[in-house]
């Protein structure tokens, strides 16, 4: 069977988590650079679709290609790593400790941001031919879709930030099933399909993912979106940063480690049975009873 038990696919997340922090500088930036170029590749080919048909479900449905493309490639994302090098760092494990996985944390940030400014920039020129022409309706949507993004949730004050950061909790939640979907099988057919549900959920859903965004208002800051680089840090990077990092680690990464790492005793098991001593037999008299 491909199915791999939840047993062994957490201790394969503990061990995952320690190999992404003792992995070298090097090889932690490139991985990150490139897992930010691909998903924002596939965000503007969703954002494509959707303008093009008109259904957002379509664009949803088609998103996930690049998660599961960067995933099968061993590139990483900052939402996978807030998910599973923190259990690394609970489990004890040699080379962990809170200063490496701060930095793991800091170098994936830093390689997913550049990653997903390069195709930001690069789809800024296609969509202007090189901006010598107006954006495109494309272009158009992408600068829509960073200004509703920032200063929509600011219009609504402090309801607002709470509403962005839930967002940003849920989008972690289920973006890291899809990082754990992929540990559990064997094939890749049965890692696509564990891939590809929770992220096709998270994108129509609207949720707030930090690497996503990287791209997309950027983006729409190249292409004339009515926002600000300070619009686009206070009322979206940061809190969703924060809420990918509540989402990702307590639903996922804790929730899973706690019952299936360290399984608690279970309290339906049938009671001990206590033997008593057998009784002595009655002795029998040799002599015959009298008649």
């Amino acid at each position: 069977m491909s199915y791999v038990s939840p047993s062994v696919f957490v201790t394969t997340m503990v061990d995952t988590g320690q190999a992404k922090v003792l992995m070298s500088t090097r090889d932690t930036v490139i991985r990150a650079y490139m897992a930010g170029a691909v998903l924002a590749l596939a965000a503007a080919f969703a954002v494509t679709v959707t303008v093009q048909t008109g259904s957002a479900i379509v664009g949803a449905l088609l998103f996930p290609v690049g998660f599961v493309m960067l995933h099968l490639l061993g590139f990483d994302l900052l939402t996978g790593v807030f998910t599973l090098v923190p259990l690394a760092l609970i489990d004890r494990r040699p080379g962990v400790t809170v200063r490496s996985m701060l930095r793991n944390w800091g170098l994936v940030f830093l390689g997913n941001l550049a990653g997903a400014i390069t195709v930001a920039v690069i789809m800024a020129v296609i969509v202007t031919f090189g901006f010598s022409t107006p954006p495109d309706e494309v272009g158009q949507r992408l600068g829509e879709i960073g200004a509703a993004r920032t200063v929509g949730y600011a219009e609504h004050g402090a309801a607002g930030m709470l509403t962005l950061f839930l967002r940003a909790v849920l989008c972690n939640w289920m973006v890291s099933t899809g990082v754990v979907g992929a540990m559990m099988s064997t094939s890749v057919s049965g890692k696509v399909i564990a891939m590809w549900m929770p992220i096709l959920l998270f994108f129509y859903m609207g949720f707030e993912h930090s690497i996503v965004n990287m791209f997309l208002f950027p983006s729409g800051l190249l292409l004339g979106g009515d926002f600000s680089v300070g619009d686009y840090l206070v009322w979206n990077e940061v809190p969703t940063v924060l809420g990918n990092l509540v989402g990702g680690l307590t639903f996922v990464g804790l929730t899973l480690y706690a019952t299936h790492a360290r399984t608690g005793p279970r309290r339906d098991a049938a009671p001990p049975v206590v033997r008593l001593p057998a009784e002595a037999p009655v002795a029998t008299s040799a002599v015959p009873a009298a008649r």
